[in-house]
């Protein structure tokens, strides 16, 4: 009897270990695919200067709309197969808001310096966070409320200095931006390996806003700091 119980309990720690490393897996891949979206979206935006023209409140309110338009979509097709589809549709999104800061990068004569520059820190900071998480062996789900406080502190804040237009508030945010969205790549990863989060695409999706948030908010700082004009 309890022997079966031994072998019924280390099954199922097995199929949980199993299920763990293919969701961490599938969204590994998904979110390395989201990256082709990103970068096609990102390219037309510059090519066109399509989002150009969305400056101040106005692209404030197209990019918010927008986001939080597919972010509804996603999670209410996480579970079918509609799912990967609208959130890649939402990463060429992001990708065409993203090209009108790439475009103002671009004019610096080191623009596509700055630009590898900003590529290769959010890779770096993925890279840590990632070694963090599989050797951190305490709880910190925890942390996930903090996180989002301080995620809709920067929000308000980014908000308020689209109308401002300070450069020290700029770098201000983008500074606080990188933190907070460091700490929730580990805790999103955290939540993977713990088995907290189970889809997927949900949790690609995080994984991407995290991505996205920190190399935006070094490139502005890098804009800032380092652009160089001819």
């Amino acid at each position: 009897m309890s022997d079966n119980v031994q072998r019924f309990g280390y099954a199922g720690l097995a199929n949980s270990a199993e299920q763990r490393n293919k969701v961490m897996r599938n969204t590994y891949w998904l979110l390395a695919l989201s990256m082709l979206p990103t970068i096609a979206g990102a390219w037309l935006g510059v090519a066109t200067g399509i989002t150009q023209a969305l400056g101040g409140g106005l692209g404030l309110v197209v990019f918010l709309g927008g986001a939080f338009g597919f972010m509804y979509a996603i999670e209410k097709t996480k579970d079918s197969a509609a799912g990967v589809p609208v959130l890649l549709g939402f990463t060429f999104f992001m990708g065409l808001m993203l090209s009108r800061m790439i475009g103002m990068i671009l004019g610096f004569s080191n623009g596509s310096q700055l630009i590898m520059t900003a590529m290769g820190g959010t890779a770096g900071v993925f890279a840590v966070m990632a070694t963090l998480a599989s050797v951190i062996k305490r709880d910190i789900s925890g942390m996930g409320k903090w996180l989002f406080v301080g995620a809709l502190v920067v929000m308000v804040g980014s908000i308020v200095n689209v109308f401002v237009g300070s450069t020290a508030g700029m770098m201000a945010i983008s500074v606080a931006v990188i933190g907070i969205f460091s700490a929730y790549m580990l805790y999103d990863l955290k939540q993977i390996l713990d088995g907290g989060e189970t889809n997927y695409i949900r949790a690609t999706l995080a994984l991407y806003l995290d991505l996205f948030n920190v190399f935006q908010a070094l490139l502005a700082l890098l804009g800032i700091m380092g652009g160089e004009r001819d």
